[in-house]
């Protein structure tokens, strides 16, 4: 119940007024964002990288409404890759990027799945020219189809284009079946967007074997699994599956948001695993930091005490 409640918040544009403009936010969100700027992100890889992590950017924003704007962002992505490169952190995809189609254009009245399409092989390519790769990130359940075959298409001319799957939508075993077949870089997270019964699994215990089901098609051929997880029970559900599939610590990893668990992080790098943190920036923190709130309740308690306390 509360995590239906959080995902009507984020969706709520007069709770964002409120909780955008109080003086103390800032607190919860510099936990979980790693600045406005690409200076701030740029800042952030560095230590991460630094403490033997690998890092996704992502710039803030979705659900773009002005083709302007669409290439606004892609530039925004160009020239970060162009920064990453120059600073060192691209090379051998150490530090790579994650875009949501909407932001780029998918979700225009007109020609969005054109515009996005042509955005993200605009990124693609920059990518390619630093050392490293994109991820297509997924959004609500009425998008998958288009992300899919956005995916499908530009990996024809960019092969290292990876994309998410989230183990709450009922579809999503056969979509890693397919993906893991075709050698695809998957993402695999439990989801943080609502969808109806008839689409989605609304049980948390549901979630969590879907989740255990798809990570075993993904492990099963050929291809790079991204375990995007912080329970702990699914990750050593993860690393025994990943030995049991006679996979190699350099051919799958771990991922987790920027300012969750940080500890963890560090003991599976410690202990050879590949683990990447996803990182966003910029100033349109409120739906990612709610749905965040969202999967993790335990957070809202932080959350509210940041907003209340004054120091």
């Amino acid at each position: 119940m509360l995590r239906r409640i959080m995902l009507a918040v984020s969706a709520s544009d007069r709770i964002r007024r409120v909780v955008i403009t109080a003086p103390y936010a800032r607190d919860m969100v510099t936990r979980f964002v790693a600045g406005e700027g690409q200076d701030d992100a740029l800042r952030v890889t560095g230590q991460l990288l630094g403490r033997g992590l690998l890092v996704s950017l992502d710039h803030l924003g979705e659900h773009t409404t002005d083709p302007g704007q669409a290439a606004a962002v892609a530039d925004e992505y160009i020239t970060r890759l162009g920064r990453l490169a120059a600073a060192g952190h691209a090379r051998g995809g150490a530090a790579e990027v994650s875009v949501k189609p909407t932001a780029v254009g998918l979700g225009l009245a007109e020609h969005g799945e054109k515009t996005a399409t042509e955005n993200i092989a605009r990124i693609c390519a920059a990518a390619a020219a630093a050392g490293t790769t994109v991820t297509l990130d997924m959004e609500e359940h009425a998008m998958v189809a288009d992300v899919l075959r956005m995916h499908r298409e530009l990996r024809q001319d960019f092969a290292g284009l990876g994309c998410v799957i989230q183990s709450y939508l009922r579809r999503s075993e056969a979509d890693c079946a397919a993906l893991a077949a075709a050698g695809a870089r998957v993402r695999l997270c439990k989801g943080a967007y609502d969808a109806p019964e008839q689409v989605a699994f609304t049980d948390r215990r549901d979630v969590d074997r879907s989740f255990v089901r798809c990570l075993r098609s993904l492990l099963a051929v050929p291809g790079y699994p991204m375990v995007a997880t912080h329970d702990p029970r699914l990750i050593e559900i993860a690393g025994t599956q990943a030995i049991l599939a006679g996979r190699s610590v350099d051919s799958f990893e771990y991922q987790m948001l920027y300012g969750i668990r940080p500890a963890e992080q560090r003991r599976l790098a410690a202990s050879g695993a590949r683990m990447r943190v996803y990182v966003p920036y910029g100033s349109d923190w409120y739906g990612y930091l709610t749905r965040r709130l969202a999967e993790r309740p335990a957070n809202l308690a932080f959350f509210l005490r940041s907003l209340a306390s004054r120091r």
